[in-house]
């Protein structure tokens, strides 16, 4: 195990050597906020397993997306993303970066006219997308957005946590964003986010990092590097169970729908086998029935905590009562297929037979519930 460089700061023997850190003309550390050797070690393992020549790592998910976002925007620019995207993304485009001059269309990631119509009119400067999109497990045509992108000029951003490290890379795509709270470190015990993407961009990202203060403290970073060394293992477990999950829920009554790319039935399944090495391990139900039925549904589940997280150990659920209407008006969020049905399923590592049984017994509860209230 590589040392925990728990320190501020570092000191070189001659000022010689000092000012040829501090402008980066030979390799050292100087400042923690700037660089440290547990976090860059951690950013070295992300650059290799997302397959891009460098990466940022920084003190969450969001600082992440905020640190992808702020320093290659500026007044006046303008940026494509989707209806489906992370719900604290589009707060920070359609909220916070407008106020400094950015500007943005919102569209949905299956309407394809659409998003061609939108690069003709107005080529945006940057496109940020998602797939498998939060929550209900879209898939984007990568293939697509890359070729528009290239046409345009336009700088491409993958949100790639659900997808996860192994997947994506060698796309076309410019910049990977992963929140490592998810898979990465995978215990639920550390929050962490990363930016991967060539050398010349990440360089980009690095010093306004630093000053924003998104610093990733050494010994999180130690954890998320302890976490990698059980990464594939922990996503090939809960995949595996994802799928017989998946395929439980689908053939029950009280499910309206299961969201899940690798069932046969699921609108991206083609699509997702062809860009995908895994299918992952959420699997989002819409359930019938009404409110009531979601409650009773969730309440009775003893497996799964009620959260919002993915890719941990254990298995997690966010029903439609936290999901909401993720910050979109009725008609949009029904476009981005939210119902009052719906939940949100991110599978651990239990036993698939138990959680299972766990799943069939609260279908069972919420369906009586249901038929009494009737």
């Amino acid at each position: 195990m590589a040392p925990i460089y728990q320190s501020v700061k570092f000191g070189l023997d001659t000022l010689e050597a000092t000012e040829g850190v501090w402008r980066h003309a030979r390799p050292g550390y100087s400042y923690s906020r700037d660089r440290n050797p547990s976090v860059r070690e951690l950013e070295q393992a992300v650059a290799d397993l997302q397959g891009t020549e460098d990466a940022l790592v920084v003190g969450s998910g969001m600082a992440a997306v905020s640190g992808a976002l702020l320093p290659l925007l500026k007044a006046g620019s303008h940026v494509l993303l989707f209806l489906e995207t992370y719900l604290p993304t589009r707060r920070l485009v359609g909220g916070l970066l407008e106020r400094f001059g950015a500007t943005h269309t919102l569209l949905s990631i299956d309407d394809r006219a659409g998003i061609e119509q939108a690069f003709a009119e107005r080529p945006p400067a940057l496109v940020w997308f998602e797939s498998p999109t939060n929550p209900v497990l879209k898939i984007a045509d990568i293939g697509h957005l890359v070729g528009l992108a290239r046409t345009s000029g336009a700088l491409l951003v993958l949100d790639n946590t659900f997808a996860g490290l192994h997947q994506h890379g060698g796309t076309g795509v410019d910049l990977y964003v992963h929140s490592l709270t998810k898979y990465a470190a995978g215990h639920g015990d550390v929050m962490a986010g990363a930016v991967a993407g060539s050398r010349s961009l990440i360089e980009r990202l690095r010093g306004p990092a630093a000053l924003l203060g998104a610093t990733l403290d050494p010994h999180a970073a130690f954890l998320v590097s302890r976490g990698l060394k059980t990464y594939f293992l922990r996503r090939t477990a809960a995949t595996e169970s994802a799928a017989e999950v998946a395929r439980f829920l689908a053939a029950q009554p009280f499910v309206r729908r299961v969201h899940y790319p690798g069932l046969p039935g699921h609108p991206g399944h083609e699509l997702a086998a062809r860009q995908m090495a895994d299918f992952g391990s959420i699997v989002t139900l819409e359930l019938g029935g009404g409110e009531r039925a979601m409650r009773v549904f969730t309440d009775s589940l003893t497996l799964f905590a009620v959260t919002p997280s993915v890719g941990s150990t254990e298995s997690l659920i966010v029903p439609a009562q936290l999901l909401g209407s993720q910050g979109l008006g009725r008609e949009a969020a029904a476009r981005a297929g939210l119902t009052a049905g719906t939940a949100r399923l991110s599978i651990g590592l239990e036993d698939p037979a138990d959680l299972i049984d766990d799943l069939g017994e609260a279908l069972a509860r919420a369906s009586a519930a249901e038929e009494a209230q009737e």
